[in-house]
């Protein structure tokens, strides 16, 4: 009689998700959609793994590691791995996996909506007539910023910096980018602008930050790049929180070194409701909801699960962290 591995995954997911794969692993589950699993349950629960199913929310760190003595893959269902220590994986043997790909497109849409949105004082217009404020028509009454021939600078030029500037093409911009690297492609394919950092931030009137999170990209947007923003800016993070001093956000828009803020993303999440820059009508504030389609969502488990397949059956990881 042949085991099947048991693979653990961290929040409770529809059935019809994990239906196909029931004859290829014992799955056990932590059985809230809404609430992570408590780090003493995921430590007793992985003893016995030989699988992880996980979402950023977990921390996989050495002590993880060393108390899963069968585990042979994680399977992050994320593009960034930032909950994860990759060196103690390899040591302990581990496969780490990711979602590349599956959420690119859908996460340039969220990025590109937060972009007009806060251009445009969208959610602000939303907030005047559900306040009863809107009595009148004026000439400037929540006057925004045109989109429309404008220069968007794209901070990580990656799958998903690459789809944004993609759909900043529809709208006549010019796409300028800053990356740890030239990226020749995208400067023949979408006319894609290289600049240092300082120089994009003082020539782009839209600022995207699309970066993982590194020891050389924490805190990049500091004080001193918010002041090297133009003061009409809009800045967009859909990246990682951690890249952003949000003391430093908070002071550029109160001080009006910028103009307003799209966030999807935050140093410690949830943010508070109470948060300084949940009090600024100039930001606007996401839960984390990148990569939030249905159809999205569903692709990303899918591949997880895949890679949990392969990796357990013998096989070669479809999407591995490198």
């Amino acid at each position: 009689m042949n085991v099947k591995p048991v693979i653990y995954v961290t929040r409770k997911i529809p059935d019809h998700v994990l239906k196909p794969y029931e004859d290829s692993f014992d799955v056990r589950m932590w059985d809230q959609e809404e609430e992570p699993v408590p780090r003493d349950v995921l430590l007793r629960e992985v003893k016995s793994a030989d699988g992880i199913l996980c979402l950023l929310t977990e921390k996989v760190d050495k002590e993880l590691l060393d108390a899963a003595k069968h585990l042979k893959v994680v399977a992050n269902m994320a593009v960034g791995y930032d909950n994860i220590d990759v060196e103690a994986a390899r040591e302990h043997g581990v496969v780490v996996t990711n979602t590349p790909d599956v959420l690119t497109e859908t996460t340039a849409d969220l990025a590109f909506a937060l972009l007009v949105a806060a251009a445009r004082r969208i959610v602000e217009a939303t907030d005047y007539i559900r306040k009863g404020k809107w009595e009148h028509w004026s000439p400037y009454l929540l006057a925004g910023s045109d989109i429309y021939g404008k220069k968007i600078g794209i901070v990580g030029m990656g799958r998903i910096g690459e789809a944004v500037a993609r759909r900043a093409k529809g709208f006549g911009m010019s796409i300028l980018y800053h990356n740890r690297s030239r990226k020749e492609s995208a400067e023949r394919e979408l006319g894609a602008a290289y600049r240092g950092f300082t120089g994009l931030l003082q020539e782009a009137d839209f600022v995207v930050s699309l970066v993982p999170l590194t020891d050389e990209t924490k805190k990049m947007f500091d004080q001193d790049a918010f002041r090297n923003m133009k003061p009409s800016a809009v800045f967009v993070n859909v990246s990682r929180g951690g890249a952003v001093d949000e003391q430093a956000l908070y002071d550029a828009l109160v001080n009006e070194e910028i103009r307003t803020a799209g966030l999807d993303v935050f140093d410690q999440e949830p943010i508070a409701p109470d948060h300084p820059l949940m009090k600024l009508d100039s930001v606007i504030c996401l839960p984390h909801i990148g990569s939030a389609s249905v159809d999205t969502r569903t692709r990303m488990l899918e591949l997880c699960l895949d890679n949990l397949k392969a990796v357990l059956h013998g096989e070669q990881p479809i999407t591995p962290v490198r």
